[in-house]
């Protein structure tokens, strides 16, 4: 219970103003991810036997980014980590490391693993499930960069060197 207090949680998050309504929409649509049936249509899965290295450079690839991102991110944030969009109360900015690539590194991470997990099972449902969650947390991330900017107020230059959720991209 004392860790939720840590990440930011408070006895009245029922109120959600600190994003509390977000990590329940993230939590639901990832078990929802997990719960989707692996559909490949036919000509898909035409592709896949004719080309096995496609699936596996692309797990290969994609799996390789989300844990640089995901890893990377947990060790840079450090004790700012929370499930929460709101930041924390002593939290500070970092933009060292990940964060210097990419602002949103752990969310960035979950949708490439998402990506990965749609090649690994070869599953169109999965990775239309992949182009969901991008859309999710790029919504979150924008909600999150509203109270980094109040909290920060050099957050706005940082957010006009470094890309949000696909590093040098996007």
């Amino acid at each position: 219970m004392n860790q939720f207090k840590d990440w930011g949680f408070s006895t009245d998050w029922w109120q959600g103003k600190k994003g509390e309504y977000w990590v329940l929409g993230q939590a639901i649509l990832s078990l929802g991810f997990v719960l989707l049936p692996v559909y490949t249509p036919t000509n898909f899965q035409l592709l896949a036997e004719q080309n096995q290295l496609i699936i596996w450079a692309g797990t290969l690839v994609f799996g390789t980014i989300a844990a640089v991102l995901l890893i990377g991110g947990g060790l840079h944030l450090g004790e700012n980590l929370t499930p929460l969009p709101h930041p924390k109360q002593h939290s500070q900015l970092v933009t060292t490391g990940i964060y210097g690539i990419i602002r949103h590194p752990l969310y960035g991470g979950v949708v490439f693993l998402a990506i990965a997990y749609g090649f690994w099972q070869w599953s169109l449902a999965h990775l239309i499930g992949a182009v969901l969650l991008f859309v999710f947390f790029n919504f979150k991330a924008n909600r999150e960069e509203i109270w980094l900017e109040n909290k920060f107020s050099d957050y706005g230059d940082y957010q006009s060197r470094v890309k949000k959720l696909i590093p040098w991209l996007y």
